[in-house]
């Protein structure tokens, strides 16, 4: 779709892009087509409940609503006023949790219902989990569902393709970079190809910088640069999935391939890095003592509030020759919003959920927390948003590591990929994560 050798200069005229640009790119191209395998869908419980269209009367009483985007408590906040506002006789009042206690605890804490009765969802595993608990109540035939684009909500969907949850959040788990950083060191175009980035790496490294913030002590984001190091790698689309099932295996070679690449790339992240979370490492990239912090998207809203004015834009390393690259970067639609199935409330929630999903309302989400909707017709304002909205229209692929449905096999993948960066050959690291592997199948 988009030329590979995007130049800064163009990126920065492209910071013009209006709104109606935006939707355009995002109508026309959303990303290649998701595929059921691997997607996050999942058998919804037993005696799943679906849920009638919701009724046009003002919601009464209280929404718990449960996710895990502390950074995000102030524009929900701004959204809750509002809601209340149009509710007079109802309330939501948010309950927050650092993303890696969201993922390990968050199935028992929203299953009785009184915690959550609106909850969100990592797409993947969490997702999987939920729904076979029978947490999600069915959306049913919802009219304000017809408000997302189809494609972009697959990943909140039964295999009967009932819709039980819809992805809220449309981001992309690749590293940002600091475009006045690369600019000052002299680059001048963004690489295509491994040499390049490797290249582009020690420029940058010369330059004292650390070329990479990388958060290798924290799973919840250690894991997201994985997606872009496998996109071109993986001989399929449903290379995780496959490795899951047990038909491919870390110790294949274009997995070791993967990891020689992140030995190949350890002296270019900073100190001490596999024991290094997210927040000292925003702060490092905001301060513009690092190029590039690999995590995504979703966290240029949390060094801007650190105080970082540079250009952001968005880069994956292209772990191939520029000739053999299928995908450009990743994406991901998840933030995964549905009812709970458990408890009383569900039609408060279901109209919190509603109001959410107003193009209106999902514009205020949007632009405050600079993070791309699956909403239609949202009217985007935020200059990184606009300035990243090319990557709408490139060749993206759906984030892989969200094909495990194992949580304990996903682990044991990303962990490999610590570990070789920690020192561990890559062949041990593979055969080390390979026994876990087959023990949890």
């Amino acid at each position: 779709m988009s030329d590979q050798n995007t130049t800064i200069g163009r990126r920065r005229f492209l910071h013009g892009l209006g709104a109606v640009g935006i939707g355009g790119a995002l109508s026309a191209c959303v990303g290649p087509t998701i595929t059921s395998r691997g997607s996050g869908s999942a058998s919804g419980g037993a005696d799943a409940q679906v849920l009638p269209a919701v009724n046009g009367s003002p919601a009464t009483g209280k929404v718990s609503f449960a996710h895990w985007r502390a950074e995000d408590k102030e524009v929900f906040d701004k959204l809750i006023e509002s809601f209340v506002k149009a509710n007079p006789q109802a309330s939501v009042e948010q309950d927050i949790a650092p993303s890696n206690d969201y993922q390990s605890t968050a199935l028992q804490k929203v299953k009785g219902g009184t915690i959550g009765t609106a909850f969100v969802a990592f797409r993947g595993a969490q997702f999987t989990n939920m729904n076979k608990a029978g947490l999600y109540a069915g959306l049913g035939a919802q009219p304000f569902v017809d408000g997302y684009f189809a494609e972009l909500i697959k990943a909140g969907q039964a295999p009967s393709r009932a819709q039980m949850g819809l992805p809220y959040q449309l981001v992309f788990n690749m590293p940002i970079f600091n475009e006045d950083a690369f600019e000052a060191a002299g680059v001048s175009s963004l690489p295509t190809d491994w040499d390049g980035f490797l290249a582009l790496c020690e420029t940058l490294k010369a330059k004292g910088l650390t070329p990479i913030a990388w958060p290798g002590g924290e799973p919840a984001n250690s894991g997201q640069l994985i997606n872009s190091m496998v996109m071109n790698n993986m001989p399929t689309d449903t290379a995780f999935a496959d490795i899951e099932a047990g038909t491919r295996k870390v110790t294949d070679d274009w997995f070791l391939e993967t990891l020689k690449q992140y030995q190949q790339l350890a002296p270019f992240f900073e100190a001490n890095s596999t024991g290094t979370s997210s927040e000292p490492l925003q702060q490092l990239f905001a301060s513009g003592k690092a190029g590039m912090l690999a995590t995504g998207s979703f966290h240029i809203s949390a060094v801007r509030k650190l105080g970082a004015e540079f250009p952001i834009g968005l880069i994956a390393p292209i772990t191939v020759a520029a000739d053999k690259a299928k995908y450009e970067g990743i994406y991901n639609a998840t933030f995964i919003l549905g009812v709970n199935s458990a408890g009383t409330g569900q039609d408060a929630a279901l109209k919190w959920v509603e109001f959410l999903s107003d193009p209106v309302n999902a514009a205020v989400y949007a632009n405050g927390t600079s993070q791309h909707v699956t909403v239609k017709n949202v009217d985007y304002t935020n200059a990184d948003l606009k300035h990243n909205a090319p990557w709408l229209a490139k060749k993206t692929l759906l984030a892989p590591r969200f094909q495990f449905n194992n949580l304990d096999i996903r682990a044991a993948v990303e962990a490999s990929c610590v570990a070789v960066v920690g020192g561990t050959s890559p062949d041990q690291a593979a055969e080390q994560a390979q026994v876990i592997i087959d023990q949890r199948k």
